[in-house]
């Protein structure tokens, strides 16, 4: 009696619970639903432009191929053909230097707050500083070392480096802080229990467990120094030319020409404008590339 008793009570646990579930399922599928249009809201402009780019500068970037990546850009903007040589040196230049200046301070600064600040005043004042920089508008940023760089030393590609780590930097710092906070603490005791001091377990456990986290960060912020227009108006001028020293002279780079060239009505400036906004993207996309298969030859070594 007492067996058919709990087996009925069973049964009616599970028959009241089954309305719970099907909500629960329910709201699971809404869920599901709105990310997956969420993500189709994403996707579509994406592919509309990047479309856009690769179908109208296609046609220039092959048409002068190789010249279009050698030649010097014209001096008459109605002028129909190419080049884009200056502006494909200057932003490997500049974003290279701007590369060089920031990563190595964002990877020290996080590691400082993550191994070392926790939670001290000057930790929390610095997170604070790197939140605040992340949202500073680009254009900002570029009036900001236009006051206190390029008035004083000229136009130079180094100023707009400036502005570019700038930018850089809190992209960096918070990126690698999150992938510090992501290494399992056993590790760190691990190394500790064998004898090895702090400073070296950061750099021989901690730093190499976090490198694929740290490279995604770091690719992020020079993916958005490489596109970034406003900070190169006021810092680096204008330059027809090659110019191999970004420390001295005026300099150019593709962000600049594409806008220079897209508000000009004529229709020779306008297809380089598209070649170079093409050549932007693929220079990213290589830079991405390459990346991604040297920190995965690093694991895989590892």
């Amino acid at each position: 009696m007492s067996t058919m008793m709990s087996d009925q009570s069973t049964a009616q646990v599970l028959e009241d619970l089954r309305p719970k579930r099907s909500w629960r399922q329910a709201r699971s599928n809404i869920m599901v639903m709105l990310m997956g249009l969420a993500a189709l809201v994403i996707v579509v402009p994406l592919v509309f432009v990047i479309g856009s780019v690769i179908s109208r500068g296609a046609g220039v970037v092959f048409r002068d191929f190789p010249s279009f990546f050698t030649k010097k850009i014209p001096i008459k903007s109605e002028d129909i053909g190419p080049g884009m040589g200056p502006a494909i040196v200057g932003t490997m230049l500049i974003t290279g230097f701007a590369t060089l200046v920031a990563v190595p301070l964002g990877i020290l600064g996080a590691v400082y707050l993550h191994e070392y600040g926790g939670t001290t005043k000057l930790s929390k004042l610095i997170r604070f500083l790197a939140t605040v920089m992340t949202g500073v508008p680009s254009i900002v940023m570029g009036l900001f070392i236009y006051v206190i760089f390029t008035l004083r030393f000229g136009l130079s590609g180094v100023g707009g480096a400036l502005a570019l780590a700038c930018l850089m930097l809190p992209v960096v710092i918070r990126a690698t802080e999150e992938m510090l906070r992501l290494v399992p603490g056993n590790l760190r005791e691990a190394s500790y229990a064998l004898g090895t001091s702090k400073s070296r377990t950061i750099l021989t456990v901690v730093l190499p467990s976090a490198l694929p986290g740290i490279v995604s960060g770091c690719l992020l912020a020079v993916a958005r120094a490489a596109g970034e227009t406003a900070p190169l108006l006021f810092t680096i001028g204008a330059a027809r030319a090659v110019q191999g020293n970004i420390f001295k002279g005026a300099n150019t780079a593709l962000p600049a020409q594409i806008f220079e060239n897209a508000k000009s009505l004529f229709p020779g400036a306008q297809e380089r404008g598209w070649g170079a906004a093409l050549t932007l993207v693929g220079i990213a996309f290589l830079f991405t590339l390459t990346a991604r298969i040297v920190s995965s030859a690093y694991q895989k070594r590892r």
